[in-house]
């Protein structure tokens, strides 16, 4: 889906080279893409999001919508240029750290869902594990993760001219990491253009009341 420079752990340090490459990767349709991920989500208003790896916080503000003044928004990313321009262009609902997914600073329990859009192919594979874990602890009882990133190309010349290698069983690889991680997955799929989801929720605590629709 394009691409700048990268630097250590897979993060990117050209934000706005970043959004240019994206909006040519998503052919002029990454509002409606990403609103439709918004929608999958399940991002409801007064719910409090992460939005892990959010990168020029495109997501972050697209979901801040969904969520409205009575919830809140909370972007993670490790490089520090994609955040500071994330925090110049967002509105006061959304908040950001420079961090690491596997090191999120943000008390247990505290999220009502946690998104993360073409992020797990950045996260150095080492760190995945961790990174997941840290989403588990982060979610509530009850709450909700999507995890949305790049499927394989189809055809040899689509794999040719991809950017990013992604192996065929990405999918079956990200679910043994959410269900690792303690996460139940309830839902796969792809997306157009060449996107496929992972949802998944943390196990409720019995007798909890669910905020759930």
């Amino acid at each position: 889906m394009g691409h700048t420079r990268r630097g250590r752990g897979g993060e990117l340090h050209h934000p706005r080279l970043y959004d240019v490459a994206a909006t040519v990767a998503f052919a002029g349709f990454r509002r409606p893409v990403f609103d439709g991920l918004v929608a999958l989500s399940g991002a409801a208003a007064g719910d409090r999001v992460l939005d892990v790896g959010c990168g020029t916080g495109y997501l972050t503000r697209r979901v801040a919508r969904a969520v409205g003044a009575d919830g809140a928004v909370v972007g993670v990313d490790p490089s520090a240029p994609m955040v500071a321009h994330a925090r110049r262009v967002s509105p006061s609902g959304c908040h950001f750290h420079v961090a690491g997914a596997q090191a999120i600073p943000e008390p247990d329990a505290s999220f009502d869902l946690v998104v993360a859009s073409l992020a797990v192919h950045h996260i150095p594979a080492d760190l995945r594990a961790g990174a997941f874990h840290e989403m588990h602890r982060v979610l509530r009882p009850g709450g909700r993760l999507l995890i949305v990133d790049l499927r394989p190309a189809s055809g040899p010349l689509a794999r040719r001219l991809s950017v990013h290698s992604v192996p065929a069983d990405v999918v079956e690889r990200v679910t043994a990491l959410v269900t690792a991680a303690g996460l139940r997955v309830v839902a796969t799929g792809t997306r157009r253009p060449r996107l496929y989801y992972v949802r998944a929720e943390r196990a409720r605590v019995r007798g909890a009341a669910s905020r759930d629709p």
